[in-house]
Formats: structure tokens, C-alpha cells, sequence
């Protein structure tokens, strides 16, 4: 692996705010995070990264839970209740209508069962959409004699065209629609308000896969879907597992957990509560994660992101003598990358590409592949510094060397 200890601050160039880019604040903004100093985590938008604090409450929680287990399973379900009330206002979702789940693909699997597919029917999906969520429809549409529909969405079409595009697709045959609100091998975000509109007008239920969107985005909840799902762990840095789950009022009394447990009777969100003996204390701590982003700022966090994966796109285009991706609506916080014709173009070459990143230029980041094309996708956290992305653009061109 190459020796990155010399170089992370590089040089901050023309990066936004300086260097750092938290003023005399640096130190401890870093500090929350704790974080591993062998290897550049450029690839918050897969994993997130849990604060220091967070880890250690979650780690005082579980001795509690072995400590007397029978107490922490008595008092379990007034403690997730609790998390959830003030998870669902980070997320923007009205308490009545949010329970939490382990993960989005948890939330589209209990929102797809949930559906009255006839035969015949369709699910429509863009071509942006999740791999496992693409994998969730197909399950369901197979199980009850429907089929999945892609609708092709131009990397570049502004949120008029993907709303004419929708307009145009969903017709008598159509089940239900699912639209991410941030696709994650593309890095753009979604009309989806608008597109919870036109699935109202025609009577079609509209499913948002907003994984990136909680911390990413201001209340994104509140966008009029029928199910809206979006993971904790990654913007909002919670504990993974952790993710919420938002239904309308007219699906709730079909909606059921992904586990059949003893809340299986209760009315919902309650229901969603009691999944078994799983660990609970990521979804016990994701407020904490959430209180200490509120501490720094969310709008400050976000501004600070958005620049800061604008800078490194640019870095990284500039090391490449490449363009950048031509994305209407880009992500917030991820940008990508175009990479040179014929690279990371399948699904095994874009994992091969990233893990020659990590193993030859200590750099985790994400390359993904869209429609044969290959991407890097560049993200940036609060704990992110301009000089990484100058270490991986150099790293990235050794390696496609």
C-alpha cells in the first residue's frame, strides 16, 4: 500500500475555504470521528462513519443489554419508540407515519409486500435504480405474475424532462413506481415530489428509495410518497443497520415488518418495533449521531460537503485531463468522475478498479458503472480534507496506468 502519511493535507489549491476547511475548528471536528489514519476515507456515501462517541455509547449499551438481559428486552420497546420520534423529525416524516427498519432494501421489501400487484401489471423502475431494490422488484413482480419496466432517464435530463419521461411511461398497466431520490451509482438526485404527484393523478403508488437522502438533504421525507425509505448510517452517521420508514396513511394498516414477531398485532409504526433479539443499539444511538451534526450546523455541513466534492471532482478530472460528468441535479455531497473508455465497465471491472485504489493507493472511494460506462464517484464528509482527493487523483492515475 503507498504511504499516504506525508501527503493527506497536500496542497489546498483552489479548494473551498482553505485549509482546512473548518477554520480553527479543525481539530475537533476530526476528532469526532476517531478515525483510522492508515487509509483516505473517500467513501462515506457506502458506509458512512459512526462518531467517536456514538461507537462508545453504542459499547456501554450492549454491556447494559448482557448485564440483564430480560430487563433490556422489557424495556426495549419504549427506548425504540423514543429514537424514533426524534428520527422522524431528522428525517421529515410526521411521528404516526415512521418506523424503523434495518436497512432501505428492509423498507422496499416491506413496502413491495405490501402492494396489490394484479397479473399482468408492471413495476416501473428508472435505469438509476439501486441494484438490490432493482432485485427486491423483481422478486415480487415474479411472485405475483408482473414484470419489472425500466424507464431510460438521460444521465443529463433536468428534473422537467424526468417528470415528462414519467408522464409518458406510467399508463393502465402500471403497479407501482419506484425513483430513487439520490441514485447511488450516479450520483444525482431525483424530482421526486413532483413525481408523487403525477403517481397521484393516475392512481399509482410511488415508492422513494432515499438511501443517501437522510443528513444529505432537509427533511426528505416530506415528499408526498406513498413509502419513502432512506438509510441512517450513511449522511446522518448513524450506526449501520439503522434506517427509516415512512408510509402514508392509506398503505399503513397492509404494511407489515420484514420479520413476523410479536409485534406483528400492533397497529403501526409499533409494529415495526419488535424484530426479534437482533442488536437494537444502533437504532438507540442514531440520535446522538444526529444531535452532534446539529451541533456542528446541518446547513454548514452540507455547504462544506457540496464544496468539498466539487473540489475533489475537479482535482480528480484535472489528474485524469478528463471532463466532468455532465450530472443535472448533481448529489450534494458525491460527484463523479468519468473514467477513460473501457474502464470499470462492467460490475467485477468497477470492484477490481476500487480495490486497487485501496490496496496500491490507500484511498476507499467508490467506482461504480452506469449503463456500461465506468464512474468514480467522489463523496466528502465534515472529517474529509481537500489534500485527499489530491492523493487519490494521483493514486487513480498510478493505478489506470
Amino acid at each position: 500500500m503507498t504511504d499516504t502519511t506525508g501527503t493527506r493535507e497536500g496542497s489546498a489549491g483552489n479548494a473551498p475555504g482553505g485549509n482546512p476547511l473548518w477554520g480553527d475548528d479543525w481539530p475537533q471536528v476530526r476528532a469526532l470521528w476517531s478515525l483510522d489514519e492508515t487509509v483516505l476515507h473517500l467513501n462515506h456515501g457506502s458506509f458512512g462513519g459512526v462518531p467517536a462517541a456514538v461507537r462508545e455509547e453504542q459499547d456501554r449499551l450492549r454491556a447494559e443489554a448482557e448485564n440483564s438481559p430480560d430487563a433490556w428486552f422489557r424495556r426495549l420497546p419504549a427506548r425504540i419508540a423514543a429514537a424514533r420520534t426524534e428520527l422522524a423529525e431528522v428525517c421529515g416524516a410526521p411521528v404516526e407515519a415512521f418506523s424503523l427498519v434495518l436497512n432501505a432494501s428492509a423498507g422496499t421489501t416491506s413496502a413491495l409486500a405490501s402492494l396489490p400487484l394484479r397479473e399482468g401489471s408492471h413495476l416501473l423502475l428508472t435505469d438509476h435504480a439501486y441494484g438490490a431494490a432493482a432485485m427486491a422488484a423483481a422478486r415480487f413482480a415474479r411472485a405475483r405474475g408482473a414484470s419489472v419496466r425500466r424507464l431510460e432517464v438521460p444521465l443529463d435530463a433536468p428534473a422537467e424532462q424526468v417528470l415528462r419521461l414519467l408522464e409518458e411511461a406510467v399508463d393502465e398497466r402500471t403497479g407501482a413506481v419506484l425513483m430513487d431520490q439520490v441514485s447511488s451509482a450516479t450520483a444525482r438526485t431525483f424530482p421526486v415530489a413532483g413525481a408523487a404527484a403525477v403517481c397521484r393523478e393516475r392512481g399509482v403508488p410511488l415508492l422513494v428509495d432515499g438511501a443517501h437522502a437522510p443528513g444529505m438533504l432537509d427533511g426528505p421525507a416530506d415528499c408526498g410518497a406513498d413509502f419513502w425509505v432512506g438509510n441512517l448510517h450513511k449522511w446522518a452517521c448513524a450506526p449501520r443497520g439503522t434506517a427509516g420508514f415512512a408510509v402514508s396513511a392509506e398503505h399503513r394498516g397492509r404494511v407489515r415488518g420484514p420479520i413476523a414477531s410479536w409485534g406483528e398485532e400492533e397497529p403501526y409504526p409499533a409494529a415495526f418495533d419488535q424484530q426479534g433479539t437482533w442488536d437494537a443499539t444502533g437504532w438507540l444511538t442514531a440520535p446522538l449521531s444526529a444531535a452532534l451534526l446539529e451541533g456542528l450546523g446541518w446547513e454548514r455541513v452540507r455547504a462544506h460537503n457540496a464544496a468539498l466534492a466539487e473540489y475533489g471532482q475537479a482535482v480528480v478530472c484535472e489528474a485524469l485531463g478528463t471532463a466532468p460528468a455532465r450530472v443535472a441535479d448533481p448529489a450534494p455531497s458525491m460527484r463523479l468522475v468519468p473514467l477513460p473508455p473501457g474502464t470499470a465497465g462492467t460490475f467485477e471491472a468497477a470492484r477490481a478498479l476500487q480495490y486497487a485504489l485501496v490496496e496500491r493507493a490507500g484511498c476507499e472511494t467508490a467506482v461504480t458503472t452506469w449503463n456500461g460506462r465506468g464512474f468514480l464517484r467522489v463523496s466528502a464528509q465534515v472529517y474529509n480534507r481537500p489534500g485527499e482527493y489530491e492523493v487519490l487523483a494521483r493514486g487513480l492515475r498510478e493505478v489506470l496506468s
